[in-house]
């Protein structure tokens, strides 16, 4: 049997800053399916810091499981950041952590919603800030766009465990 890959070093990066700030995390996941948490739990340690996550890949889990209101579901779709912070917040919440992460969007072969394959919608909750998101456009089969997006949620969670994060609640 071959040794397992070394953890993906933006995941020990983000682990390290979570844990240096005492912070929990809880993900929210649609585009990824659970590969944000997958990927954070190969880390050692992670326990220290992952509370847990809720794959929301269909639509009426995000209310059901995560809690996005029907009503912005219906209104913005599932594929908005309206719908991304919902999902941070709701992870948070379900979860029981500070903070929290959610990630909808389109991997193909066709678009949805009107929004072109490559768009994402990553949303961040964080203790005493309102959720805020930003939305991605990334190029690739479903593979790679779903690797990174999983990539720039790690690299979001640095940034803002160091405090060096986008918190204008957009």
């Amino acid at each position: 049997m071959s040794p397992s890959p070394p953890p993906d070093t933006r995941a020990v990066a983000a682990v390290s800053a979570l844990r240096a700030r005492g912070w929990t995390l809880a993900t929210a996941e649609s585009l990824t399916a659970g590969l944000l948490s997958a990927t954070v739990a190969e880390v050692p340690g992670a326990s220290l810091v992952l509370r847990g996550g809720l794959v929301v890949y269909a639509t009426d889990l995000k209310h059901e499981l995560a809690g996005v209101p029907e009503e912005m579901l219906a209104r913005h779709g599932a594929v908005s950041g309206e719908t991304a912070r919902a999902l941070a917040a709701g992870a948070a919440r379900r979860c029981g952590a500070d903070v929290g992460v959610g990630l909808t969007g389109v991997a193909g072969p066709d678009g949805q919603e009107g929004r072109a394959v490559g768009t994402v919608h990553l949303g961040v909750c964080t203790p005493g800030v309102e959720p805020w998101s930003v939305e991605l456009s990334l190029d690739g089969d479903r593979g790679a766009i779903r690797r990174g997006a999983c990539a720039a949620a790690l690299e979001l969670l640095v940034r803002v465990a160091d405090g060096a994060g986008n918190e204008s609640g957009t």
